[in-house]
């Protein structure tokens, strides 16, 4: 007998979009930070899942059955007692940590406009907790808090943009904003003052290199991480691969284009960090 699906019409659970959302009492919203961010102390993840969800984000990979996991971009889990939980802290304020926000979900995926946890989760951070923050996301909707951001000691905004084409980005990351909105928001964010990072991690095919490079550099930030997608590693979400390799081969992406693609970045952007090492905390 099969098994009854997990995305039927629960109590709680409402429609976004297409994301089916559901409600639940986390246990925790802070966790000891590993992998690619240890060098920081904690994590934090407003929610559960990723309405952007990107074809290739590993963060599909820890869902908890097989269910979730081929319907990745499709479902998200709210915290709703996320703030509650970070309340408790105030006792013991988490002075001095570096944290990453987030790193298995996006704190600006399209829930947050009508939610705001992630506006609370900061407002609460810059009110009780002298913390170094690092925000990771690919949405515009970053722009909506920096009136918090510029209430904080240090902190730093990641925008994620993998490729020049749109083409590529609709293949890949079919439900993001695209690319320009995506520059243009984290330029904004720079030009208010913040401390401002754009990661191309991972890089995807690009169609003309000196101009994304120049693109780039042309934003007026400074601080770039980029990253390598690798092809033979790569995992991919149910019904995505056959996509995903059409345009890989069309390209011929690999370590070698990889490579050479990044000798044209460093001739702008001489800086640029790699991979592990350029997500170093702040």
């Amino acid at each position: 007998m099969s098994q009854p699906s997990l995305f039927p019409e629960p109590e709680k659970q409402k429609k976004l979009g297409h994301a089916e959302l559901t409600y639940k009492n986390a246990s925790s919203i802070i966790t000891k930070a590993s992998g690619f961010v240890d060098s920081y102390d904690f994590t934090i993840n407003p929610y559960s899942g990723c309405s952007f969800g990107c074809t290739y984000c590993y963060a599909a990979f820890f869902s908890r059955n097989s269910e979730k996991m081929d319907n990745w971009g499709y479902w998200v889990d709210v915290k709703e007692n996320a703030l509650a939980l970070l309340r408790k802290k105030r006792k013991k304020p988490m002075d001095g940590s570096r944290i990453y926000m987030s790193t298995v979900t996006d704190p600006y995926q399209p829930i947050e406009k009508k939610l705001e946890t992630t506006r609370e989760i900061l407002k609460e951070l810059r009110d009780y907790h002298n913390v170094r923050l690092v925000i990771q996301t690919r949405a515009a909707l970053v722009t909506r808090d920096i009136d918090i951001f510029k209430g904080f000691e240090t902190l730093q905004v990641n925008m994620t943009v993998t490729t020049d084409s749109e083409r590529v980005r609709k293949a890949f990351e079919p439900l993001c904003p695209s690319n320009k909105v995506r520059l243009k928001a984290i330029q904004e964010v720079h030009d208010a003052g913040i401390r401002s990072c754009i990661t191309i991690t991972p890089l995807l095919p690009v169609e003309d290199p000196e101009q994304f490079a120049q693109d780039l550099k042309a934003t007026g930030i400074d601080n770039f991480i980029i990253q390598g997608f690798h092809r033979k590693k790569g995992r991919f979400v149910k019904g995505t691969r056959d996509a995903a390799t059409t345009i890989l081969d069309e390209f011929n992406w690999g370590e070698e284009e990889y490579q050479r693609v990044l000798r044209i970045f460093r001739r702008y952007i001489p800086s640029i960090g790699i991979g592990q090492e350029g997500f170093k905390s702040i």
